[in-house]
């Protein structure tokens, strides 16, 4: 009795079992994808999701990837990198997009730029079918790159920048907002060493080619392929505003020193106003003393008295 009891109680079990997780090892035998039961009862465990791993080793097999327990794409391996938050099916189909396009792409790589926050499903992609970016992005407002040539005139420049994914450097590498700061301040700086804007005008192709000379994609996650100018207008005359403007400047200057010298030279009129009626005030004085002296030489008999004449001897 005790035989056939337990007998009972292993078939319960495995009854159990199979009620349970039979239908997703089955699912993985028939595939090939390498899923044991014992994977399948410690997943329920650890509350990871049965079909989510069972559909990426399935997907990985049928893609031709390894799923070797060791160097492949493990049971393991995907387990820990849902546990770690990461994105498993994303990381599978980055690989199957991958080996499909010839890119040299393992499980680990992959799963670091998953968590590293990047979309290595999008990156693949781009990698494979390059990416149009506008130059610039338009998130201000901003339409277009206002650039000066050296004879002072404006140039609105409107530029896309083709570029594909460097998986490389993808970890660590600078965004699409480095790109578009960097092919903008190229295009400028081209522009800003024309001797004239009508050069630029007639070969828009030299801005694009001194800004892709410049390495723009160093330490990007990102590899230029190609800076295409769309749109360019001619904006304002900045020079010819820049010598209004320093001619304005400089005739107020020139008045306000005409005006400091006319103050000076009214200042100086008055000082010799002044002169004059200080002088003309002595001269008055003057002649009004003159008939006090006239008195006063009279009383004196100075006036009206002859003065006798030397006499002379005769020798």
């Amino acid at each position: 009795m005790a035989g056939v009891f337990v007998a009972g109680v292993i078939a319960v079990v495995v009854i159990s079992v199979f009620a349970r997780w039979g239908s997703f090892w089955f699912q993985a035998f028939m595939s090939g994808a390498d899923v044991t039961m014992k994977s399948l009862i410690v997943m329920s465990f650890l509350k990871i999701e049965h079909r989510l791993i069972v559909t990426a080793k399935i997907m990985a097999k049928q893609a031709g990837l390894s799923i070797d327990r060791k160097t492949g794409m493990s049971t393991n391996r995907l387990q820990a990198h849902y546990l770690a938050g990461g994105d498993v099916m994303n990381v599978v189909q980055a690989q199957i997009a991958a080996h499909r396009a010839r890119i040299d792409l393992d499980f680990d790589r992959a799963a670091a730029i998953d968590l590293a926050g990047r979309d290595v499903l999008l990156a693949v992609q781009t990698s494979v079918s390059p990416k149009v970016i506008h130059c610039p992005s338009g998130k201000n407002g901003q339409a277009t790159l206002s650039a000066v040539a050296k004879n002072g005139v404006e140039l609105l420049v409107g530029a896309r920048v083709t570029v594909r994914t460097n998986l490389d450097q993808l970890i660590g590498g600078a965004t699409e907002e480095t790109i578009v700061a960097r092919v903008g301040q190229g295009i400028i700086t081209a522009i800003g060493s024309a001797e004239s804007h009508m050069d630029v005008l007639e070969m828009p192709s030299r801005i694009s080619k001194g800004a892709i000379s410049g390495g723009l994609d160093a330490n990007t996650a990102f590899e230029i392929v190609s800076i295409d100018i769309y749109d360019i207008d001619v904006g304002k005359n900045i020079g010819a505003r820049l010598q209004m403007d320093q001619a304005d400047a400089d005739m107020r200057i020139a008045r306000a020193k005409a005006e400091g010298r006319r103050a000076e030279a009214a200042a100086l009129e008055q000082q010799m106003k002044a002169l004059v009626t200080e002088n003309r005030a002595a001269f008055v004085s003057a002649q009004a003393e003159v008939p006090a002296q006239l008195a006063e030489a009279f009383r004196a008999g100075n006036i009206g008295r002859a003065t006798p004449l030397p006499v002379r001897k005769n020798s």
